[in-house]
């Protein structure tokens, strides 16, 4: 028949009675702890307790439990896990869960290496120090022109290798300001000072970095320059009067530099295009009196044939037209002694001749003559008497 059969009994065969091995368990867990704490063994138990030490056994059990549990740890994914064991480098820990045997044997460092730190040189914030303001010290030095120069940078950096970090240098935040002081004062050293205030600045800080970078290198500290910023660079506060005044010549003349070059870019322009016209207008003259001289040659030409052809004739029409010029500019009347003296003489409206224009018709005829034509008309039209 099987346990259950039967509802009045339970598995070990008597009603409501727990089974005597489990009973016996239980009485001498307590009578152990009651001892340990000072209580009195249960008053059903007739036989002698046992010494209370045997207590310690579970009490170092679960004190270990409780300190290798100790040594679980989480690294969040930004951060870096360095185990120690008795002060020396032991493993190097990423993101996750970890367990590591805990204090006094190991230690765990954590370090955030995607944390940007920052590093004032020549001067401090109200955030990293409580009165902020400048740092002369740091912030002073020579430029390549023997002037002075006030100059404060921020240099951000980060972590790249947590164990360098840790025992390569004893101070790599303090070493890591020493290097980029040293840096500054050697780029700024080889530089005028009209080239750090203007257009240096963002070349200097990118070789303040690379040096920097190198001697965090060379040390070893497991530091990474990100960026380096220029934040201000002035004169000494004793000669910002004096540096203003520079400044604004120095504005001056550029002003006037732009100025001069703007009325350059305006005038030259017509300055071109007025001699391009005079050029075009000499070639037009030149084309005139080339045009006017192979006239005159070719007029010539043509009077040496009619003089060939009629000398006398040839030679009576130059004449009357070189006097025809010479009289055309004179005043004078000239009159035939045998003409009429009572004939009327319009002085003023010979006069106003010169001003218009005459057509003289000349024409003579000489029949019989070789090698001339039977007549030959010469015809002087519209000539303005000058």
């Amino acid at each position: 028949m099987a346990w259950n059969d039967n509802n009045n009994q339970n598995p070990w065969g008597s009603s409501g009675q727990t089974p005597p091995e489990l009973d016996e368990v239980i009485k001498d867990f307590k009578n152990k702890f009651s001892g340990i704490f000072g209580g009195k063994p249960s008053s059903d138990s007739q036989k002698p307790t046992t010494p209370p030490t045997g207590g310690f056994k579970y009490i170092f059990i679960l004190a270990l439990l409780v300190w290798l549990l100790s040594g679980i740890y989480i690294i969040d994914p930004a951060e870096k896990g360095v185990v120690l064991r008795f002060g020396a480098f032991q493993e190097e820990t990423g993101q996750g869960p970890h367990w590591h045997l805990p204090y006094p044997i190991e230690s765990l460092n954590r370090i955030n290496v995607e944390q940007i730190r920052t590093a004032q040189i020549g001067y401090r914030d109200a955030i990293s120090n409580r009165r902020g303001g400048n740092v002369s010290s740091e912030s002073l030095m020579l430029t390549k022109d023997e002037n002075m120069i006030d100059a404060k940078f921020a240099v951000q950096y980060k972590i790249n290798d947590v164990q360098a970090y840790l025992f390569n240098v004893a101070n790599p935040d303090a070493t890591l300001r020493h290097v980029v002081e040293s840096a500054i004062r050697q780029v700024v050293g080889k530089n005028t000072m009209d080239y750090v205030l203007t257009e240096g600045r963002i070349a200097i800080a990118d070789d303040i970095r690379e040096k920097s970078q190198e001697l965090l290198a060379t040390y070893q500290t497991g530091l990474q320059i990100t960026t380096v910023n220029m934040q201000d660079a002035q004169p000494p506060e004793q000669v910002q009067a004096s540096f203003s005044d520079a400044v604004k010549a120095r504005e001056d003349k550029q002003r006037l530099i732009n100025e001069a070059q703007t009325y350059a870019n305006d005038i030259l322009p017509k300055s071109r295009g007025k001699a391009a016209r005079m050029l075009e207008e000499a070639k037009a003259y030149k084309s005139e009196v080339t045009s006017k001289s192979e006239g005159e040659a070719a007029r010539f030409e043509q009077i040496l044939s009619e003089y060939e052809k009629a000398p006398e004739v040839t030679k009576e029409r130059l004449y009357r037209e070189a006097m025809e010029g010479v009289l055309a500019n004179t005043s004078k009347v000239v009159v035939d002694s045998k003409a009429n003296s009572m004939m009327y003489l319009p002085i003023d409206k010979l006069v106003d001749a010169k001003k218009t224009r005459t057509e003289v018709i000349i024409q003579e005829a000489q029949p019989g003559q070789s090698g001339q034509k039977s007549g030959v008309r010469n015809v002087f039209r519209n000539r303005e008497v000058r």
